[in-house]
């Protein structure tokens, strides 16, 4: 995890400066080439480091996929349609990690009878290591597609240029002052976002472990019922988010995307507190169905809150900072603050789902008062994008 976490985001930063000057489309294909292949090269691993530097070469690849993809995306759409372009792009990564759920474990159970298979030069590779072919070669093909992507033209310049002229690439300290200028929209953008993702991957970690020791459930049976409430309820909840946020724009609220981000961080506290707390399993999966929706309706507007109040030249880094929180704070501290709510608070391995519980009580309240803070602020820089080029 770490392999790829810690490289993930400190990569994206780079990757992102050139996103914001060079060919998007180039980046997008050479990272999916990229990461496929170092995928591949987890099954040739015949030692600890070795898998952890392929897992790095993985977390790199990816690192370039969000801010070119998204600045792709808001170039590509009005202001208004972004966040339902930008929930159909969710819905790619809902359904893989739902899929990897219900097929992965299939995939694993394949291959466990395969005889270990023995490369001159590599040496032994197991069948688990299969998996990592199965999966990553396939992308090279994905990769190849990228050719066929229109690369639209760059939309929303804080300067004007001339057709056709290379974007400038725009110093960091310009890039802090813009955020510390506006920082009464920007704050609470990256602020809230960042307590939810460490309160939704703090509990979602841990969500395997709350059913198998609250309700003993077994592995396969939280990964199936986990990965169908994902292909199910998310796609769901994802198109109604845009859906509000767009019923809010056409009806002239400036603020739109960031008023569906606050319903959806007010609505999913009591979910959250609750479904730790039910008496059954099935009781305990239909409320995490129901907080999976309503925690979905805020993702495709607040990531277009983000596009649209940021200026095209360093769009792709502002998005790679974001993914920065999203992913050291998410990933990285999220799961551990429930770890040690379980150990030092509640001090019993099978007390989690009050860890669980306790962390939304605590840390959703904090989230809403935060994005109901930087509501009006967002506003005015809404109005204040529409004069960029």
């Amino acid at each position: 995890g770490f392999a790829f976490v810690f490289f993930y985001a400190f990569l994206g930063l780079p990757i992102a400066r050139l996103a914001d000057r060079s060919s998007r489309r180039l980046i997008i294909g050479l990272g999916i080439a990229f990461w496929s292949v170092m995928t591949a090269l987890c099954g040739l691993a015949q030692s600890y480091w070795q898998l952890f530097w392929a897992r790095v070469g993985v977390g790199a690849g990816e690192s370039s996929f969000a801010p070119a993809t998204f600045s792709v995306l808001t170039d590509s759409f009005p202001p208004r349609q972004l966040p339902r372009a930008l929930a159909i792009n969710s819905m790619g990564f809902m359904y893989g990690t739902g899929l990897a759920l219900i097929v992965g474990g299939a995939v694993v159970q394949a291959v466990e009878g395969m005889p270990q298979i023995a490369l001159p030069l590599v040496g032994e590779i197991r069948p688990w290591q299969v998996v990592f072919f199965a999966v990553g070669l396939p992308g090279l093909l994905l990769a190849a597609l990228m050719a066929t992507v229109h690369e639209p033209p760059r939309r929303g310049r804080i300067a004007a240029v001339a057709a056709g002229t290379r974007p400038r690439s725009v110093p960091i300290k310009e890039i802090w002052n813009f955020l510390r200028t506006d920082g009464a929209t920007f704050g609470p953008i990256f602020l809230a976002m960042g307590i939810k993702v460490f309160l939704s991957f703090g509990a979602g970690q841990w969500t395997a472990a709350f059913f198998m020791r609250t309700y003993g459930w077994t592995i396969p049976q939280v990964g199936y019922t986990q990965g169908l409430l994902l292909l199910i309820v998310s796609p769901l909840g994802l198109l109604a988010g845009s859906s509000l946020a767009e019923w809010f724009a056409k009806r002239g609220y400036e603020d739109a995307n960031m008023r569906v981000v606050l319903i959806a961080t007010v609505a999913v506290i009591p979910t959250s507190i609750l479904f730790p707390l039910m008496p059954t399993a099935e009781m305990a999966m239909a409320v995490s169905g129901l907080n999976l929706f309503v925690a979905m309706l805020g993702v495709a507007p607040g990531n277009a809150a983000l596009q649209i109040v940021t200026p095209n030249e360093m769009r792709g880094q502002v998005r790679a900072a974001y993914q920065f929180i999203f992913n050291v704070v998410g990933y990285a501290l999220g799961p551990l603050f429930v770890a040690l709510m379980t150990d030092y608070l509640f001090a019993n391995e099978a007390d989690l789902r009050y860890s669980l519980m306790t962390s939304a009580a605590v840390l959703g309240p904090i989230a809403a008062l935060v994005s109901w803070y930087g509501l009006k602020p967002y506003g005015r820089s809404v109005v204040r994008a529409r004069a960029w080029a």
